[in-house]
């Protein structure tokens, strides 16, 4: 995650996401740089345009979290329907079974 860090990071103040660049910003956050990681991340980010992809990526998660907030307030009705659900279908398997029992009996 730290390499993407630096390359937004640069991003974000306009500089060129370059190895050098990525390998400087990670070397004065104290981590441990690895060449390799350094070149595939900017290879990959060569043809991407960054702007783009932070804006996608913002879009989708508010998306998401709309429902998510709204469930709480509908779980306790639902919850509720299911358990009603649930004893309907224990009903019907417990009467299936004594017609069963019946045949055998």
């Amino acid at each position: 995650m730290e390499y993407i860090y630096a390359a937004l990071l640069l991003h974000n103040a306009g500089k060129d996401v370059t190895d050098e660049n990525v390998t400087a910003v990670l070397k004065a956050a104290g981590v441990a740089v690895e060449d390799a990681r350094v070149k595939a991340l900017v290879a990959a980010l060569e043809d991407v345009n960054i702007e783009e992809a932070i804006s996608k990526a913002a879009v989708a998660p508010v998306a998401a979290a709309a429902p998510a907030a709204a469930a709480p307030a509908a779980a306790a009705p639902a919850a509720a329907e299911e358990e009603k659900e649930e004893e309907k279908k224990e009903e019907e398997e417990e009467s299936g079974m004594a017609g069963l029992g019946a045949l055998f009996g």
